[in-house]
């Protein structure tokens, strides 16, 4: 039987490939417990209510979830219509206690009456949580894979259902709502004040990070840009000033002080100044004496200090706010080992690490960090262009919002980010 760790991804196929498959939890303790599935759609929300598979709703209208006892779901994934792209399956503790009072428990995947996979845990990974979102089932590339999540919640069921933008029903003895702070002055309107060049992109970074529902979030952000000799070509024809200009309208919108944090690598790294709406034009041939002349050793490839320099510059400011760092490189990557054990270690931290290969083919170790095991939460994705012309500023903006809100979901629940 295949074991399963937290933190693990792998294909759903590598599990079963039968039509039809369950889902079965044993997690012993003297607490009520109640057992639920999520079906989600591309923004991690419940848009359809009727999607949320538990004991007073046993079963999905498609038939693809089906609640088959109190802890076991039967899963038919051919039947989930397009619009749903993750199964969450969670446990809540009805009354009194947290979750870590269950004892050691784990959840299997099988078919035909035999177990194919299991992923054990216990209440010691856990501590005030009165919930758990224990495993996931999510589309790629267009196939099923798994991600062990078991995240802690702090709250219940209730807190569950809103998190997933789901409605419950409200006590009416309960204070009505504070009403909500007035909205921000929109994006477009910012840019234009001060950089009416950057105004498409503005509308364009608005529109995508609302799709996202994390357009009103504060959050700092951090570029991470190659300059070993290979990208040469990409400084020379405007590839990576491109790449500030795309950025910055999303720093304006998140960071209190519309910056984006900047760092250059070599062999060494160095830290470049803020990019703002006042310096942002032309910043790559410019700042620092320009690009040629970065004091960055060698122009070879050397990730983990910048990840290193990058990590030490965020966690000296004590605080949670959430990090965006957006790192792009072309290849030839160095010290496999050291990079993974950085990722790793970093889980921990209130950052997220978007990885971009441009125009290279060897990105070893960085299209792997997204399926990297043993991380408290997954805090990084990655994906690659040939050429950054290729892609529209819209589609450049979804891919990069592709898992930052699950992470911020997921972040939040653990307590690292505020």
């Amino acid at each position: 039987m295949l074991s399963i760790t937290q933190g693990q991804r792998l294909p759903i196929a590598n599990i079963t490939d039968a039509n039809e498959f369950q889902i079965r939890f044993d997690i012993p303790s003297d607490l009520t417990i109640d057992f639920a599935c999520f079906g989600l759609d591309s923004q991690d929300k419940l848009s359809d209510e009727r999607y949320m598979v538990f004991f007073n709703q046993p079963k999905s209208p498609c038939g693809g979830i089906r609640l088959a006892d109190s802890s076991t779901f039967s899963l038919i994934l051919s039947e989930l219509p397009a619009s749903i792209d993750k199964l969450v399956f969670t446990v809540a503790i009805d009354g009194a206690g947290t979750m870590s009072q269950i004892r050691l428990s784990n959840f299997q995947i099988g078919d035909g009456g035999q177990a194919k996979a299991t992923c054990a845990f216990s209440g010691s990974t856990f501590q005030m949580e009165r919930a758990i979102m224990l495993v996931e089932l999510y589309r790629k590339d267009g196939a099923w894979r798994l991600n062990s999540i078991l995240q802690g919640f702090n709250e219940g069921l209730d807190a569950l259902v809103r998190h997933f933008g789901g409605e419950v029903a409200e006590d009416a003895s309960e204070p009505a709502p504070t009403p909500a702070p007035p909205a921000k002055v929109s994006l477009e309107k910012r840019v234009a004040a001060a950089a009416p060049q950057l105004v498409s992109l503005a509308k364009k970074a608005q529109i995508s990070l609302e799709k996202a529902k994390v357009a009103d979030i504060r959050c700092r952000i951090g570029l991470i840009l190659d300059a070993s000799g290979s990208m040469n070509g990409q400084y020379k024809h405007g590839r990576v000033q491109e790449v500030v200009n795309r950025l910055l309208p999303m720093a304006v919108q998140w960071d209190d002080d519309g910056a984006l944090d900047c760092w250059a690598f070599g062999d060494y790294p160095q830290q470049l100044s803020t990019v703002t709406l006042q310096n942002f034009a032309n910043f790559i041939d410019t700042d620092q004496g320009g690009w040629r002349n970065w004091e960055l050793g060698s122009r070879i490839n050397t990730e983990w200090r910048v990840i290193e320099k990058a990590i030490d510059y965020y966690q000296r400011s004590g605080d949670r706010t959430p990090v965006f760092i957006l790192f792009i490189s072309d290849g030839g990557i160095h010290d496999s080992s050291r990079i993974t054990r950085l990722i790793r270690d970093a889980a921990k931290l209130p950052i997220f690490w978007q990885f971009i290969g441009i125009d290279g083919r060897n990105y070893g170790i960085l299209e792997k960090l997204d399926d990297l095991t043993g991380r408290v939460v997954d805090n990084c994705n990655f994906f690659a262009l040939d050429d950054l012309r290729q892609i529209s500023e819209e589609e450049l903006y979804d891919c990069m919002m592709e898992e930052f809100p699950g992470w911020l979901r997921d972040a939040k629940a653990k307590g690292i980010v505020a």
